[in-house]
């Protein structure tokens, strides 16, 4: 009788469970969601790894989700901070970090995975979210120092607007390579467009809540918390100061220079006829939702941007029409200014230096020029490629990569 010969032990990958019958069903069982999830997408991987449309859609909505929470926090936390003095655990900081808690999962994820990235892209969004924790830690030893810093257009704030945008970039263009053509590549392109203006916008709500916060103080019913308004006196500030601290230059030039060239860039990378006017409605409708809300809630308000919208229109016609940007930016500069007069007349707008225009024409104009010239260069052909490992660089069918057509 011969002797029986052990059977060796199976090995292998443990089974993945299987996947939830719906969303429905899988958000009423999380924790057996979140076992299925890493146990089928949590293998590592290089970026640029196959990835179904499906996956890649709920990827990118995921992205979605996470700016959202991040941009209702930041414009909740500019009306709280001119009400109330400044505090670490405020819910509009909480709100806020629970998007990046988010965005920080997705980029490990992607980091991990290679799902939905190709080098590029991940890049841009490792370093766009290193830039945001970096300046997390740098603005509360700010203000353990200074105190509060009500003002966006601090160096620290500017590092939190910048890592937001680079970590945009990125997860634009990876959604923009990999997604197939169509609809939906379409409606969350727009999206993630919408966050990147918001955040560029961002800096000039301080001016937007300050004109009326400083009129609401002259006329005696101020929305201010006295803590806020004896703190502002303790640092020797006079209320326009604390309120309104930047020459009245400044949001005239970064509507036009930043805002304008931003809805630019979008119009021509997502390529849809009226790109830049729906962002900035959208933009503008987002805007007038949360000040309905805030003011309900005891909230102090702000001036809506409305002239953003004449520069919008104007953008789109002028692309349309393939006029260069060198020439279109006078008209369009034209438009949001005189939009602007027209809005300081019939309700209110933030201090405009009306005496810089032509100076702000001339910045947009060589800066729409250089997005013409850059547009038309090697180097951004082969931006527009994806960057895998192993394969070469290679653009999707259908359509170009990173910003579509650029047309």
């Amino acid at each position: 009788m011969s002797p029986i010969t052990p059977t060796a032990p199976r090995t292998g990958p443990p089974a993945v469970p299987a996947a939830p019958a719906s969303l429905r069903a899988g958000l009423r069982a999380p924790v057996a969601l979140v076992r299925w999830l890493w146990q089928a997408y949590m293998t590592p991987g290089q970026p640029g790894r196959p990835t179904t449309q499906v996956e890649l859609r709920w990827i990118y909505t995921a992205w979605l989700g996470a700016f959202a929470l991040k941009m209702l926090g930041s414009s909740w936390d500019v009306s709280w901070h001119f009400r109330w003095l400044r505090d670490d655990l405020a819910p509009p900081h909480l709100l806020n970090s629970a998007g990046t808690v988010v965005v920080v999962a997705l980029v490990v994820f992607h980091s991990y995975s290679g799902h939905g990235v190709d080098r590029r892209a991940l890049r841009l969004m490792q370093w766009g979210i290193g830039t945001f924790l970096v300046a997390i830690p740098i603005d509360i030893v700010n203000h353990r120092i200074n105190g509060l810093d009500i003002t966006s257009w601090s160096p620290s704030h500017a590092l939190l607007y910048l890592g937001t945008a680079v970590m945009l970039a990125g997860a634009l263009r990876g959604w923009w390579l990999y997604a197939a053509p169509g609809r939906t590549r379409h409606l969350i392109s727009l999206g993630l467009w919408l966050f990147f203006v918001e955040n560029v916008l961002f800096p000039n709500q301080h001016q937007e809540y300050g004109v009326l916060a400083l009129a609401d103080y002259r006329a005696g019913h101020t929305t201010a918390e006295p803590s806020l308004l004896d703190f502002a006196a303790s640092q020797g500030q006079s209320p326009a100061q604390f309120m309104l601290p930047v020459p009245s230059w400044v949001h005239p030039a970064w509507l036009v220079c930043a805002g304008v060239l931003t809805l630019v860039v979008a119009r021509r990378a997502v390529g849809l006829r009226w790109t830049a006017t729906l962002l900035a409605g959208t933009y503008l409708g987002y805007r007038a939702v949360m000040w309905v809300l805030l003011t309900s809630t005891g909230f102090p308000p702000s001036v809506l941007p409305v002239m953003l919208l004449a520069g919008a229109v104007g953008v789109d016609l002028a692309v349309t029409r393939r006029l260069p940007g060198w020439l279109a930016a006078v008209p369009v500069t034209a438009a949001v200014v005189l939009a602007a007069l027209l809005q300081e007349v019939v309700a209110v707008i933030p201090p405009w230096q009306w005496t810089v225009t032509p100076l702000v024409a001339v910045g947009l104009a060589v800066l729409w020029g250089a997005v013409d010239r850059l547009a038309r260069s090697a180097a951004f052909t082969r931006w527009q490629a994806a960057d895998e490992p192993g394969c070469g660089p290679r653009v999707p069918s259908g359509e170009p990569g990173v910003s579509g057509a650029m047309t």
